[in-house]
């Protein structure tokens, strides 16, 4: 079939929708055309960049009518920058469209028709959240510009004040700029990997109001860094200065290696009122305040009396894991990265918790090795990548068949595979709660409640 649109031509089209990737979705003469920076009710100029047979791409060149639910950005790069999504939409409608894309994950891919998804969780003030911002450093016809990547580019659009990000950021990159200009600092080119400065990596603390700096480099040393210190050093939240070694050529941001230059090794934050060790390779959740709710959430549909072994697969630093051993008789985390592990261990002792556990390896290989050997648990915890449960995992947790478990999901389409693969094998969903951690953004958080069928 030929398509009936003609690329480089314009056309009216009324946008009927929101897709998956947060493009808005129109029609033209039953042809499905999707535009970025569109919302449901839009009406809208367009120019075609790319018609397929069944579908078109289209560049929004003006806005006829606005929809209802469009309002103002507040980041003037908000349509150039690769971060934010949705800040042309209403935040409470945002908030709908993550619980209806949640939905429609379940009922699509999962098969799972009529599963209660409650509201999306949202925030009372929905900017300014981020924990961590990674910028890259890069010369563009001779200008150093520090910011974030144009959207699928390697473009940098340079970073004048991001909304979502904590304000003192853009104080350091003025510093670092500052630093790279006055001492001629070589900046690293991705093609022919020469230079020496990669990124910036900055962590801050949302309670404690510490501040991580970070400088990737291409080698060992970094020239006039005590210039850098100094400088760095008179924004008094600044408690570590770090140099991260990445002299792979790879588009990985972080290398192995770690040289403090300044301070300790790490900052420290709390949820709730446990205390967390934040170092460079570390994850921790980007939203302190919406961790908190998502956290509390998985608490409350673990369900914890005081008498359950848990396991929590995924464990990362050990976050959720201390929250469920204060309710838990024992609990064990499982991580694949040896670092994070260390740091669960470090959290542990931290918040003077003693009946948590943590192995280092891979979640499939650990926890059915674990029960051979007896450990058999009440409830477990899931808190995957993007990718989803492996599937020997998923057949451990059959085989193991606990009473409850909880499934914390950053994407809706594997949450509803995996779900989907449960549900035939034993287990029913219970709750099913989206929480909004990145507001602006596409994604969404989930927390599921599963429980055996014959409970």
């Amino acid at each position: 079939m030929e398509t009936p649109l003609n690329k480089n031509e314009r056309y009216e089209i009324e946008i009927i929708d929101i897709g998956a990737e947060g493009e808005g979705i129109g029609k033209i003469d039953d042809f499905i055309v999707f535009v970025p920076h569109t919302v449901t009710g839009d009406k809208a100029e367009v120019h075609i960049v790319k018609a397929k047979k069944s579908f078109a791409y289209g560049k929004m060149l003006r806005i006829i009518e606005p929809s209802p639910i469009r309002t103002m950005p507040r980041c003037s790069s908000a349509s150039l920058c690769g971060g934010c999504q949705l800040q042309h939409i209403a935040y409470s409608e945002q908030l709908k469209w993550k619980t209806k894309k949640v939905k429609e994950a379940l009922r699509r891919i999962g098969g799972l028709q009529d599963i209660q998804v409650e509201d999306t969780l949202g925030m009372e003030m929905p900017f300014n959240y981020r924990n961590k911002a990674q910028y890259p450093i890069r010369k563009e016809n001779g200008e150093l510009k520090i910011g974030f990547f144009a959207k699928r580019s390697h473009r940098i659009v340079a970073s004048e004040g991001c909304d979502i990000q904590d304000p003192r950021n853009e104080r350091i990159i003025e510093i670092v700029k500052n630093f790279l200009l006055k001492y001629n600092i070589s900046i690293y080119n991705e093609e022919t990997h020469q230079g020496l400065v990669r990124h910036l990596l900055i962590k801050t603390a949302y309670h404690t109001q510490e501040i991580m700096v970070c400088l990737v480099i291409n080698g060992n040393t970094l020239a006039h860094q005590d210039k850098l210190i100094e400088q760095l050093k008179e924004i008094e939240a600044v408690k570590s200065i770090v140099l991260n070694h990445n002299t792979d050529q790879t588009n990985v941001i972080l290398g192995t290696q770690m040289t403090v230059i300044y301070g300790a090794s790490y900052i420290i934050d709390t949820i709730g009122h446990l205390k967390f060790k934040i170092s460079p390779l570390s994850f921790f959740q980007v939203n302190p305040l919406q961790t908190k709710v998502l956290y509390d959430k998985a608490l409350e549909f673990a369900n914890l009396t005081g008498t359950e072994t848990v396991w929590d697969a995924y464990c990362g630093i050990g976050t959720i894991s201390l929250f469920l051993a204060e309710k838990a008789k024992k609990v064990y985390g499982v991580e694949i990265v040896p670092e994070a592990i260390e740091n669960a261990e470090a959290n542990a002792e931290l918040n003077h918790i003693t009946n948590a556990a943590f192995y280092v390896g891979k979640a499939e290989e650990v926890i059915p090795k674990m029960y051979q050997e007896g450990i058999i648990a009440d409830t477990i915890v899931v808190d995957p990548p993007r990718k989803g449960c492996d599937p020997k995992l998923l057949e451990t947790l059959i085989t193991m068949n606990p009473k409850n478990i909880v499934y914390v999901s950053c994407d809706p389409a594997t949450l509803a595979r995996d779900l989907a693969y449960l549900t035939q094998n034993g287990f029913q969903v219970e709750k099913v709660q989206p929480v909004d951690m990145f507001p602006h953004t596409t994604h969404v958080e989930t927390v599921c409640l599963m429980s055996r069928k014959d409970k």
